[in-house]
């Protein structure tokens, strides 16, 4: 054999040995999906982060710790507002969203929701220091800060009200959307006695960095939080993925951890 008949033989197979691995790597980049997860824009620690700016908090590094254990799928996430969030769900532009969403039986029909929790919105009330408020019964006679109308502070309120007809508690709807921190001041300064409030959306920072005299109750309330995923036949394994990542991710003590790290406390112990 020629050495340069050798050299064509070895460069051919070279050649081949090229060629499948470009099809055998077009093939698992075929295979990968990429999801589009729409995550709150304004909601720190929980979540923050606008069109254009890498997500950050705790829903957020979840969904990285998921997306580690569903290679099959390429997650990209970008903030939304809320009503942007489920209005894009629903059309199909996002194939998730997450924004610290309860689970409600008006959901539960529109969306997939996997059946472990991402988190827990616990429930606290905001008050001075000096105020004795430390559960809902205190708030008897007290001025309240306003809360969104038919928002999930207003149903709560609402409820708790009606099996507890012995306490009138004056909670009144507000559409204005004034930033937390500021009410926060307003609590401070006299305003308004009191804050209800997801404890999941930074008050601790806001009223640590500002040397606020106010101060968080135990939890009122527990809600679990859920991921909601775009109602597809495609999606239903996308979901029962995101279901068993979840429930290891909450037996290996990475749920808590992250917790940990962006609330400053464990809300894995208020998740069933």
């Amino acid at each position: 054999m020629t050495s340069l008949s050798s050299i064509s033989r070895r460069s051919l197979g070279l050649a081949v040995a090229g060629v499948a691995i470009a099809f055998a790597t077009a093939s698992f980049a075929e295979d990968v999906r990429t999801i589009k997860i729409a995550t709150s824009a304004e909601s720190k620690p929980l979540s923050w982060g606008a069109i254009g700016v890498e997500p950050q908090g705790y829903e957020p590094d979840v969904l990285k710790a998921i997306n580690a254990k569903l290679p099959q799928y390429k997650f990209v996430m970008e903030g939304a507002a809320d009503i942007a969030q489920e209005t894009g769900l629903a059309t199909g532009k996002y194939d998730i969203a997450t924004g610290g969403y309860y689970r409600a039986p008006a959901r539960e029909k529109q969306f997939l929701i996997p059946e472990a929790p991402i988190g827990a919105s616990l429930i606290k009330i905001y008050s001075r220091k000096d105020s004795g408020i430390k559960e809902m019964k205190d708030l008897v006679g007290k001025k309240i800060v306003p809360v969104t109308a038919g928002g999930g502070i207003y149903k709560f309120a609402t409820a708790w009200q009606e099996k507890n007809p012995d306490y009138k508690i004056e909670v009144t709807a507000s559409s204005a959307g004034i930033p937390y921190p500021d009410r926060l001041k307003e609590v401070e300064n006299g305003k308004y006695d009191a804050l209800v409030l997801p404890s999941n959306l930074g008050e601790q920072t806001v009223i640590d960095e500002q040397k606020l005299n106010v101060q968080a109750s135990e939890p009122v309330a527990i809600n679990e939080t859920f991921v909601l995923i775009h109602r597809s036949e495609e999606n239903k394994a996308l979901s029962d993925g995101i279901d068993k990542a979840l429930k290891e991710l909450k037996a290996d003590g990475t749920l808590a951890k992250l917790s940990q790290k962006w609330f400053g406390e464990d809300i894995t112990t208020y998740m069933k």
